[in-house]
């Protein structure tokens, strides 16, 4: 990386760092609301399913907004987890992953519900006649062959969360060293004079990364696939 300086270097650490934080934290939920649209059968699960995939089609301010009205100094949970334990989510990293995680929250559920919904319902069937449990079936059976949803839906989510822009600036700012972002860092860069090039660089690192994310999700998933005794499409 000796073609970006230490300034560029920081926002593509703090960019990594903020997408691993959003899909670690971000994963078990997604699972967990992807079995329930899947295999859920409850009045309002129509009105789940729009709200869990809001962020693909609001503007991503609109999401950022929101966030700070919950979230900020003086909103309904940010109040409550700044007086009661000390943690303050707006314009810090934690912030920038909670941001980034909204985001990407429905391409982990969309992923990982087409893979329940591929599973034969026939074998879990199979595994409950043999005497296994809901959760045996789930851990045993289910789960096995979700994993390439899983995989994939959390390698994409992360490369879609190193581009994540309008949200982050919404609720996090765009603080070097703290909420700055790549693509923060991008803008920023466009809009200070003679800045083209060090914005160049930081677009062409962003693109390969992207590129990457991309290939490896697919990677994974056909891999996962052939592992499973399943031919990749």
């Amino acid at each position: 990386m000796t073609w970006l300086s230490p300034e560029e270097w920081q926002a593509v650490r703090l960019s990594l760092a903020v997408a691993l934080r959003s899909v670690a934290f971000g994963l078990p939920p997604a699972v967990l609301v992807a079995w329930l649209l899947a295999r859920g059968r409850f009045p309002g699960r129509g009105l789940l399913d729009a709200f869990v995939h809001l962020p693909l089609v609001m503007p991503p301010v609109v999401i950022g907004w929101l966030l700070l009205v919950i979230f900020g100094i003086r909103g309904p949970v940010g109040a409550w987890l700044h007086d009661w334990l000390g943690v303050r989510l707006v314009f810090t990293t934690a912030g920038a992953a909670l941001a980034t995680g909204v985001m990407s929250f429905p391409l982990i559920v969309r992923a990982v519900r087409l893979s329940l919904d591929a599973v034969d319902p026939g074998l879990e069937e199979a595994a409950r006649t043999l005497g296994a449990g809901p959760l045996d079936r789930f851990v045993t059976v289910t789960l096995p062959l979700i994993t390439p949803g899983i995989l994939s839906g959390a390698i994409t989510a992360f490369a879609a969360g190193l581009g994540e822009f309008g949200a982050v600036i919404t609720f996090a700012s765009n603080i070097p060293g703290e909420t700055q972002t790549l693509p923060l860092a991008i803008y920023s860069a466009t809009q200070t004079p003679g800045g083209e090039a060090t914005a160049a660089r930081l677009a062409a690192f962003s693109f390969a990364m992207a590129v990457v994310g991309l290939l490896l999700a697919e990677f994974v998933g056909r891999r996962m696939q052939v592992l499973l005794g399943r031919a990749p499409r």
